[in-house]
């Protein structure tokens, strides 16, 4: 039992960095020639396998275009979802977010370095058939993320606009301060951290109230 378990482990391990490689192999191909230009073709051969295995990964060129933002999308919900139940809607995706950016480059760095996923990230907002792709998938995590918040504040989504709402304004101002970051010439962490913190307290004052207690105020004012 012991020696199948490791071969199961080391089996599973093999895949990991074969996944890994071609994530790296692909984002390094798009940032150096466009993602237009790239072929599954080329992605395998710098990796040195084939295109069967490759597709026992990825689905399509598009998925491993977005395998690490697809890894940043899941640390940000899972990261609401553990923060703790006194903070209000706001504060939890503010602090989730601010949490992530300071945790998640560990992660990233294990499949590939950080800066290539910033560059891959302008790349994206760059490459119109990528940008559609990405818009759709920013709109699924905005739904995912306003029934999170909706769940921890214990209102139905489908009858209560706020989860939504707030939801939405918070995504706006992420997609805001990306755009500027990808205007300015430091393309690290750090900066698009702050520069996100920045843009997200100027909703402070909108969004950052904590429900239950607005709930719990009296509704009969003289």
């Amino acid at each position: 039992m012991t020696v199948g378990g490791v071969t199961a482990g080391l089996r599973e391990r093999k895949k990991q960095r074969t996944r890994d490689a071609l994530v790296r192999a692909a984002l390094e191909l798009f940032i150096d020639q466009g993602y237009e230009q790239t072929t599954v073709d080329e992605i395998t051969d710098a990796v040195e396998v084939s295109q069967r295995t490759f597709f026992r990964y990825f689905a399509s060129k598009e998925e491993v275009a977005f395998a690490i933002q697809e890894l940043v999308e899941s640390h940000f919900a899972d990261s609401i979802r553990e923060r703790p139940a006194h903070e209000g809607p706001f504060d939890a995706m503010r602090n989730a977010v601010l949490l992530g950016w300071d945790t998640i480059g560990d992660a990233i760095g294990e499949i590939v370095p950080v800066e290539l996923h910033m560059r891959t990230y302008l790349m994206i907002e760059s490459t119109p058939s990528l940008l559609a792709v990405h818009l759709r998938r920013s709109t699924e995590l905005e739904e995912k993320i306003a029934r999170l918040i909706a769940e921890r504040e214990g209102l139905d989504v489908e009858t209560d606009p706020r989860p939504r709402a707030a939801v939405a304004a918070f995504s706006g101002v992420m997609r805001v301060a990306g755009r500027q970051w990808g205007q300015g010439d430091d393309w690290t962490t750090r900066t698009l951290r702050d520069l996100t913190a920045s843009y997200l307290d100027e909703l402070v004052p909108a969004l950052a109230r904590n429900w239950r207690i607005q709930r719990a105020e009296p509704t009969d004012r003289a």
